[in-house]
């Protein structure tokens, strides 16, 4: 949702430029050298030595845990594919990439950017899928990229509701309860914002996002998508309920920007219903 270092080292000639005395005090320095950063890299002739994915991702996570500044989901993201091009089989790595890109995606007033982002989102979570088709993360992450890339492209749209559909489905087979129940969240605005033609359906959409309350009662975009339901059935008491639910909520400690962006939204149908 910018900078790559590189050092190379070429040594071509220097035994014709250097005399023996000097190359053998060449060589001591590198020793030495070696000795004394020998914690920091195990870099030899052949190859630079890279950090460990372990340590890419907790410094990844550290940049997404300020993600209400977008240049630090943008860094998060740099680390990941830093990360990645060592370890491209490391599932950890795939999920939080297409994580982190959904949210730039979902953010990002730059259009171009949010194409890019969903893209790179959705391809990432294929990757999860194929590296761990048991988990979660994967399934969830992709489904949602999915999501956002239906949202800008009408043409993707039509052939990814399915997908997302499945996604999601394969999320609640696999643990109802990740994300706080999100998947029923995904799957209700689906069903809400979909059209008629395409399988839209106001009382679906209802009926999986209280599904989704009952997992996930803390769950913010939760309760903001079920009020938006229920003001869509012109039940607008019980959108406004939902609404002042959300409002007594204490906030889950690491969802802090997706409450207030559910406030927000709320704040909006509020003012609708009015």
């Amino acid at each position: 949702m910018t900078q790559l270092y590189n050092l190379t080292l070429t040594t071509t000639g220097l035994l014709e430029m250097l005399g023996k005395t000097a190359v053998l005090a060449g060589i001591a320095l590198v020793v030495l050298n070696g000795m004394g950063c020998r914690k920091a890299s195990t870099a030899t002739a052949d190859h630079v030595a890279v950090r460990p994915s372990a340590e890419a991702i907790v410094e990844a996570d550290r940049y997404y845990a300020q993600r209400a500044d977008l240049v630090k989901v943008r860094q998060a993201i740099v680390s990941l594919r830093q990360a990645q091009a060592d370890d491209p089989a490391n599932y950890d790595l795939a999920w939080r990439l297409a994580k982190f890109d959904y949210y730039l995606g979902a953010h990002t007033p730059d259009s171009t950017e949010q194409d890019k982002a969903y893209r790179e989102g959705i391809e990432a979570g294929k990757l999860a899928v194929r590296l761990q088709a048991g988990k979660p993360e994967g399934h969830f992450w992709l489904g949602a990229n999915y999501g956002g890339n239906a949202q800008i492209s009408t043409l993707s749209g039509l052939g990814e509701l399915d997908d997302i559909k499945q996604e999601m489905e394969t999320v609640l087979k696999i643990d109802e309860g990740f994300q706080s129940g999100s998947a029923y969240m995904v799957l209700g605005q689906v069903y809400l914002e979909s059209p008629r033609f395409l399988g839209g359906d106001t009382s679906k959409a209802i009926s999986y996002l209280e599904k989704g309350i009952k997992v996930g009662p803390n769950n913010a975009v939760m309760r903001v998508r079920l009020a938006q339901a229920y003001a869509e059935a012109h039940r607008n008491d019980e959108a406004r309920k939902q609404i002042d639910a959300l409002r007594a909520m204490k906030p889950l400690p690491d969802y802090a920007p997706e409450y207030q962006d559910a406030l927000a939204e709320a704040k909006k149908l509020e003012d609708k219903i009015k």
